[in-house]
């Protein structure tokens, strides 16, 4: 059983995001609290990404790869 539901662009995606936004926020590219929220944020994807596996994704029954499981495949 296979709990990664997300394909390898949208994970690449996901942590480039992520790297991004934390790099926003904490270098003080962006000050102020909008900043530091930013920083924050930017976990969730970096973490997603890494582990690939969205909890909003198995919420919807939704997946960006195309593995075929037993769930998936209705068996």
């Amino acid at each position: 059983m296979s709990f990664i539901n997300e394909a390898s662009w949208d994970r690449i995606a996901r942590v480039v995001l992520g790297a991004g936004l934390i790099f926003l926020g904490f270098s003080g590219t962006i000050e102020g609290g909008f900043g530091t929220f930013l920083g924050i944020l930017g976990f969730v994807p970096l973490i997603t990404g890494l582990v690939g596996w969205c909890p909003l994704y198995a919420i919807f029954n939704y997946r960006t790869n195309n593995e075929v499981t037993k769930e998936t495949a209705g068996i």
